[in-house]
């Protein structure tokens, strides 16, 4: 089935969207905006539980709680920014391309949610389990719950992606199975099948953490091969700037999709409603986004729930990257949220 999604989408459309502990007691890690951050976009600039703390970069800047860094102000007396590249301006026609055709298709604007880092709490993954609406749960392979997590997501109707550990640049331990700078090719794809092997419910990779991994040509190449052999999609999460995900699709011709929103860069309700009006503006101006959130912000799941209905009032739907994709193949510009 997995085969025949990507398959079919394929030939029709590329898309733009690519822990421990029970309890909910959380602790803010305090950031510095004049502390410097020289790669981007840092893995995590969010509060987080207990637990979590080894997941933050070493080194951090203060970015904007949703969507992505604005341009910063030129310098006074700097001289003009350089012409992009051949390479780079292909990547923007492509993607370009893409909304138009996504919002051509005259489907109502999608929400596409994601939910990272399943695997470890059973407890935390729960309440999203029960949210009555499509979403898609990351889960991380080789950890305490994996195979659990998996399988009550799919059978509670939730889809599945394996959220794919991959060397961060600020030094941070990504967890079992990880993907790291250096691998031979053929151990990329051996370490992405074996994770995929022991999720047999998912039907899509996206990278837990891999600002380091992902801007790596050949280390990116090896898993989006496998990820295309496989017939399953790849999310880009987007925690840095300058991946090399969108050339390689462009090439291997396969889905493009990348994260649009973080949820949770702060975990409190009042942020989470405003990362939530930032993707609706994203998904009515390109037809869908996706925004991910975290299994241990104490706040989303129900937040979630309580916006749902007013969500459906406006005329978004809310779906998932393989239904998105059939649905766009298929020319169902009518489908609803649940179809």
């Amino acid at each position: 089935m997995a085969i025949a999604l990507v398959a079919m989408a394929a030939a029709t459309i590329a898309a733009i969207g690519c822990s421990r502990g029970e309890g909910r007691t959380s602790t803010t890690t305090t950031l510095s905006p004049t502390t410097l951050w020289p790669y981007g976009q840092p893995e995590y600039s969010i509060e987080v539980p207990e637990g979590y703390e080894q997941l933050l970069p070493e080194r951090a800047q203060e970015t904007k709680p949703i969507g992505r860094p604005a341009p910063a102000e030129p310098t006074p007396g700097a001289k003009p920014a350089q012409p992009k590249s051949a390479a780079e301006k292909d990547d923007l026609t492509y993607i370009a391309s893409v909304k138009d055709r996504m919002a051509a298709a005259g489907a109502k604007p999608a929400l596409i949610i994601v939910i990272d880092d399943a695997g470890y709490s059973l407890t935390q993954l729960k309440p999203f389990l029960a949210l009555p609406f499509p979403i898609t749960i990351a889960v991380l392979p080789q950890v305490e719950h994996s195979a659990e997590a998996a399988s009550l997501a799919a059978d509670a109707g939730k889809e599945v992606v394996l959220h794919q550990p991959m060397q961060a640049l600020g030094g941070n331990n990504p967890g079992p199975g990880a993907i790291r700078l250096g691998m031979p090719r053929e151990e990329v794809a051996s370490t992405l099948a074996k994770n995929l092997d022991g999720l047999p419910q998912a039907i899509g990779v996206n990278n837990h953490m891999g600002s380091a991994a992902t801007r790596d040509q050949p280390i990116m190449a090896a898993v989006l091969e496998l990820v295309k052999k496989r017939g399953i999609y790849y999310l880009d999460s987007l925690t840095a700037p300058g991946t090399a995900t969108a050339a390689l699709c462009r090439e291997l011709s396969i889905p493009y999709w990348e994260r649009d929103v973080f949820l949770d860069n702060s975990g409190d309700r009042q942020s989470i409603i405003g990362a939530l009006e930032e993707g609706k503006k994203v998904a009515s101006a390109r037809g869908a986004s996706v925004l991910i959130g975290h299994v241990w912000s104490a706040e989303l799941a129900q937040t979630l729930a309580d916006v749902y209905p007013s969500l459906i009032a406006e005329g978004y739907s809310l779906s998932t990257i393989s239904k998105y994709m059939m649905q766009s193949a298929a020319g169902d510009a009518n489908a609803r949220p649940g179809d």
